[in-house]
């Protein structure tokens, strides 16, 4: 453990930080999915996934200018989430962000099973994973 580590708070478990890392947990391969079609859908590739937890949990299309202008409007502070997205490898990685209550926190995860293999394995569209995804994370997010 780093010592870092060692001084960090104890995780508010009702935060919704920390609500969005147990829905990321138990459902990365769902994520997984989405996060492909998603990529697959976008024609620039100039834009990421979001979650929106407010006023109820949706997903959304966070063009990179917009991410920019917030990066700008924070002095700055999210220098190191705009680099992973710069270099952000969709066909091995998950990558989101997530916001709610003037906050931002990111999703970022390597699967087991790729993210093309888990959209495969579903079969699922795009349309129907994001309805399923959101009404799970309304029932497991409270805000």
């Amino acid at each position: 453990m780093s010592f870092l580590e060692s001084n960090k708070p104890e995780p508010d478990e009702n935060s919704w930080q920390y609500q969005l890392d147990r829905f990321v947990e138990n459902h990365q391969q769902e994520l997984a999915a989405l996060a492909w079609g998603f990529y697959q859908e976008q024609t620039e590739h100039d834009n990421t996934l979001g979650i929106d937890l407010l006023p109820t949990p949706h997903f959304i299309s966070c063009s990179r200018d917009a991410l920019e202008k917030l990066n700008k409007s924070v002095n700055n502070k999210l220098q190191e989430i705009l680099g992973l997205v710069d270099g952000y490898q969709p066909e091995q990685e998950v990558l989101m962000i997530g916001f709610a209550n003037n906050g931002v926190k990111l999703i970022y995860f390597e699967p087991e099973l790729t993210p093309c293999e888990c959209f495969q394995m579903l079969g699922q569209n795009i349309s129907s994973l994001s309805e399923k995804l959101e009404a799970k994370m309304m029932s497991e997010i409270q805000i």
